[in-house]
């Protein structure tokens, strides 16, 4: 299945409530079963039970496996979830590898355009639309696309702004994510004309220094309230 099929699945799933998973009978032959079990069984409980519900243990029992086998596999619940969807690489492995060696003088920008470039690898695309669109219209999608990306995505970037305390970071990294989201969905579920098609670099140029600001600018109001 290919990841775009994989992120229609997946929203099909969610949207579509709980499925009744079925008793598996045989021997599976050799890793490439076992890893096919702990994926399947990973799709329906990312699904039925969100990001945060789904658990290494949960999805071990479905597929059959002790737990440490799926941890010997995949490592940690963000990457099972990358293997799940088919997506090429970890997005906070990715995004924090970018961010750790960039030594210009606009963050901003190369935040957007790394971020851009990873939603628009072929592999990852479908998987993104799939997850956007599904989570318009279904709480359960939405839920499962906010944990997702607050745990993969707005740690990594909460570490890099400029902030003062925990709370101060999250909100920072979460308006970049609002920032980012509008911007997906104005460019690949709207298809608002000219955002849909402006290249990676005038997008990143365009929308880099705000996000900038959202990380290491003032971003309060002037007497201290939000």
């Amino acid at each position: 299945m290919t990841a775009a099929g994989d992120g229609d699945a997946l929203a099909s799933r969610v949207a579509g409530g709980p499925r009744r998973r079925r008793a598996r009978s045989g021997r599976r032959a050799g890793d490439s079963g076992t890893r096919e079990a702990i994926l399947e069984a990973a799709r329906l409980r990312f699904a039925e039970h969100g990001y945060d519900g789904a658990t290494i243990r949960g999805i071990a029992a479905d597929a059959g496996v002790d737990p440490a086998l799926v941890h010997h596999f995949y490592g940690t619940k963000e990457k099972l979830f990358a293997a799940a969807m088919r997506l090429p690489a970890v997005p906070s492995e990715v995004i924090g590898a970018a961010l750790a060696r960039y030594e210009g003088s606009s963050p901003g920008a190369h935040l957007v355009a790394t971020v851009l470039n990873i939603w628009e690898d072929p592999a990852v695309h479908g998987v993104i639309i799939g997850l956007l669109r599904s989570a318009l219209t279904s709480e359960q999608a939405a839920g499962l696309l906010r944990e997702f990306i607050t745990d993969a995505i707005l740690r990594p970037v909460g570490a890099l702004a400029r902030a003062d305390s925990p709370d101060d970071a999250a909100y920072r990294a979460g308006a970049v994510a609002s920032q980012m989201l509008g911007l997906a969905l104005t460019r690949y579920v709207l298809r608002v004309g000219p955002v849909a098609a402006a290249s990676v670099a005038d997008l990143a140029a365009t929308i880099g220094p705000t996000v900038e600001r959202y990380l290491t600018g003032d971003i309060r109001a002037s007497d201290g309230t939000a």
